[in-house]
């Protein structure tokens, strides 16, 4: 039996990995071995601890703790950590996710012991190297040993940086297997009747710049006052943390502030929301999904898969072209289509790493 371990440290790869282990425990346990490493990058419980019972992911067989600090400083703890725990531990395979100091740390570690990589949501790439995370999966694809590509479009980014071909494979979205999932519904509070439009920033370009963050708070009001809509916030601890240190104690009768939502709630949110606007990566796709427009409140996406289709639109934190993208995309449905794979992306990865 191969023994994998899976490295994760942020919420999108607690559900990434959600899709994995699901599959293994269904229907691989007698082929494959998995053991869990929790880096401890987020840490807070409504961002880390309720995301494993809710999901009926393994609990960790490791946590190394590192807790925020800087860039470097928390990838070189986590390297540290996750080699201390390779060389102790016979591993026939690492597993990592996305583009967070987690993947990279993970990727090195094991790269540098001569373990293979497996690179779930590989060839991803906004062309903006001032985000870490572009560095990140940048330097993460070329420690991995085979890379699985979420889209056409990663799949050909890696071909164009000479990647050779036979690590490459189109095996999907795992977050659309999750999608696929889950069918649990959560009310918020919210009665069947309640209309609004989902709102989510984290990003620190976007929270740590005064001018942006209240450019998209602006927008946000004067959309809710468009469409005569609540807007529901769900507040990053980040978010939050720049609203109070920068007295942007922003009070208005259509933004409902609230506590960050659980994996559940969220795409509980989805299915009722008018529209959705954020500058997350992953609540771009769920939004896709779900069969809703999004308005990405960034310059640049990795998913430019959503641009071409229409179902997205880059608006930045424009305040003008915030208000005159959601006009356009309000209430627009979005038909499915087959660019994220058919939701079997968890078992072409688990079957490819088995072989």
């Amino acid at each position: 039996m191969k023994r994998i371990l899976t490295i994760v440290g942020a919420r999108p790869q607690f559900i990434k990995a959600a899709a994995i282990s699901h599959i293994i425990k269904e229907k691989y346990f007698n082929s494959l071995q998995e053991d869990i490493l929790h880096t401890g990058q987020h840490y807070d419980q409504s961002l880390s601890g309720r995301f494993f019972s809710e999901l009926d992911l393994p609990q960790p067989k490791y946590n190394l703790g590192v807790g925020s600090c800087s860039h470097g400083r928390q990838t070189a703890l986590m390297l540290s950590g996750i080699e201390d725990i390779l060389l102790d531990n016979p591993y026939d395979g690492v597993v990592v996710y996305g583009d967070t100091n987690s993947t990279l740390a993970g990727a090195l570690a094991a790269a540098k012991l001569h373990i293979p990589v497996y690179h779930v949501e590989a060839g991803l790439r906004s062309f903006n190297c001032d985000m870490p995370e572009e560095i990140n999966r940048i330097l993460t694809d070329h420690a991995s040993h085979l890379l699985f590509a979420p889209t056409k479009t990663a799949v050909q980014n890696l071909k164009n940086e000479g990647f050779n071909e036979e690590k490459i494979i189109f095996s999907g979205d795992v977050m659309l297997d999750n999608v696929r999932h889950y069918s649990s519904v959560h009310s918020l509070g919210l009665n069947a009747n309640t209309e609004f439009i989902l709102a989510t920033i984290h990003r620190n370009f976007n929270t740590d710049i005064p001018e942006r963050l209240t450019n998209i708070l602006s927008a946000l009001n004067d959309i809710s006052e468009l469409f005569h809509t609540e807007i529901l916030f769900p507040l990053h601890p980040r978010t939050k943390k720049a609203i109070d240190s920068m007295n942007l104690t922003y009070k208005s009768n259509h933004i409902r502030f609230i506590e960050p939502l659980s994996y559940l709630e969220t795409l509980s949110a989805l299915q009722k929301a008018r529209l959705v606007l954020t500058d997350s990566g992953g609540l771009q796709k769920e939004t896709n999904f779900s069969g809703k427009a999004c308005v990405i409140l960034r310059p640049e996406t990795e998913w430019v898969e959503l641009i071409e289709d229409g179902s997205a639109i880059l608006a930045d934190a424009d305040r003008q072209k915030i208000v005159e993208s959601a006009r356009k995309l309000i209430d627009k449905t979005i038909e499915p289509n087959r660019l994220f794979g058919d939701g079997n992306a968890a078992e072409i990865i688990v079957k490819k790493i088995i072989s």
